[in-house]
């Protein structure tokens, strides 16, 4: 993993959020004790497990934006999953186990992606070769069409190849380079990925996403699938780099390297985990709520998780879990579970200055997306400082009539403020369109003005 300072990843975060200092400095800590673990004594390593986080805040403050960036700073291996698709174990839906399978079949994924970028020359290389072998068949003592008898004694003749023979290889290769044979046909056969029958295992844990190829087992049994098709050169050339290229990845060290990536710098974020917190005054087994909480327990705590590619243990896995809290806290989640996430976190609710902030500093911020969108139709729309705090300033004033949905109310506005001019851009001449209070006003005076619309609209 990226060895970031502290400071550094609050520095890359801060480049796509804005405020929530605390959150940042929280998370930016976990990840560095990731690496901090790597550098102890070995017998002092596994003692040291990862400090847990949840982050606690509204809707639309970053929780889930927090989480999005950190997978991108950081190499380790990372998987965003949502409480409440979660069911407790025996009963129909996903069982919290699935979340680690899902990260380690990323990991493998991602890394396997990595290992046939690196040979992805000499696979192209071997697939000239062999593409040189298609276009100039060599001949040989034996006719085309006849099979050599059995009983037959062959004797091959080896002999210098003949030198109008490789000149004429050197020229194809050079033609084959230069594109010059980019219009005719080869005949090419290449392994069938259909396969033969499947079978989903369905067990006490669920239904497991893993599949039992019959051909695999049965080895042998079974004719070797090939299928035989008519290929451009450009794209005979793509199918042998690439069976070239998943010859020379050695797929047993790779999944030995995701494992242990996984088990050593993974990171796991569980969004709206209070989706799984009971509410007060409820009665009887909730086979989505608590029950999800009791089976979280031991895999957030350490347990050995059974993959297809083999055991994954998950002690030192990093969970961040984040949940806006409203109607229950998080002191209402079972005793267990709160003891294993120590690091609790309150993200600041967004107001007028913020979303001044939102609109237009970040790398991503709302006003540069549009901009970009409607210069693709010669649209140049220019937003003034004046209008920018218009917005804000009614982006603030819905969120405390209505409901508090945080950042995300800008992009309600924002699509609702410039709608007229996103359906006709691609009708009009070029020309420049300055976004000012006025026009702010005309465009949401009406919705705004009118609270029973601001709620069915905004």
């Amino acid at each position: 993993m990226k060895t970031l300072k502290p400071s550094e990843i609050v520095t890359e975060l801060d480049k796509y959020i804005i405020g929530q200092h605390q959150a940042k400095r929280s998370v930016a800590v976990a990840l560095r004790n990731r690496w901090r673990r790597q550098q102890v004594p070995a017998e002092l390593r596994n003692e040291i497990a990862p400090k847990n986080i949840i982050l606690i805040g509204p809707t639309g403050v970053g929780k889930t934006e927090i989480a999005r960036r950190l997978s991108m700073l950081t190499e380790s291996p990372f998987h965003k999953v949502e409480a409440s698709k979660f069911t407790e174990v025996g009963y129909v839906g996903r069982d919290v186990e699935s979340m680690v399978r899902e990260l380690l079949e990323m990991t493998i994924t991602l890394d396997k992606a990595r290992e046939h970028e690196a040979v992805k020359e000499k696979a192209r290389r071997m697939a000239e070769e062999r593409m040189l072998d298609l276009l100039l068949p060599k001949s040989g003592p034996v006719q085309a069409g006849r099979s050599p008898d059995p009983g037959e004694t062959q004797i091959e003749l080896v002999t210098a190849a003949a030198p109008e023979s490789l000149s004429t290889r050197e020229k194809l290769r050079s033609l084959l380079r230069q594109g010059k044979l980019d219009q005719r046909y080869v005949d090419l056969e290449i392994p069938d990925r259909g396969g033969g029958p499947m079978v989903e295992i369905f067990s006490n844990a669920g239904m497991e996403e893993m599949g039992i190829n019959f051909k695999d087992m049965l080895g042998g049994l079974f004719p070797k699938g090939i299928k035989r098709r008519k290929l451009k050169v450009p794209e005979a050339m793509d199918a042998l780099a690439h069976e070239e290229a998943q010859g020379l990845v050695d797929m047993e060290k790779i999944v030995k390297h995701a494992i242990e990536k996984v088990e050593q710098a993974g990171i796991i974020f569980i969004d709206e985990i209070d989706k799984i917190v009971a509410k007060n005054g409820s009665h009887g087994p909730d086979v989505s709520r608590e029950g999800v909480q009791r089976d979280l327990l031991p895999v957030v705590e350490g347990c050995t998780v059974a993959t297809k590619h083999g055991p994954v243990r998950t002690d030192h896995i990093l969970f961040v879990a984040s949940g806006a809290f409203h109607t229950v806290k998080p002191s209402d989640l079972i005793p267990e579970l709160q003891g294993r996430f120590p690091i609790r976190v309150e993200l600041d609710a967004l107001g007028r200055a913020e979303f001044v902030r939102i609109l237009t500093e970040p790398k991503n911020a709302l006003v540069l997306q549009y901009t970009a969108l409607l210069k693709t139709d010669g649209i140049d729309i220019v937003f003034s400082k004046e209008a920018v705090d218009e917005i804000a300033r009614l982006a603030e004033e819905v969120n405390t009539r209505t409901e508090n949905i945080g950042a995300r109310r800008l992009h309600t506005l924002m699509e609702r403020l410039l709608e007229e001019v996103l359906f006709d851009a691609p009708d009009l001449p070029e020309q420049r369109v300055v976004v000012d209070p006025r026009y702010v006003e005309t465009r949401l005076k009406d919705i705004i003005s009118s609270e029973d619309l601001s709620r069915f609209i905004l």
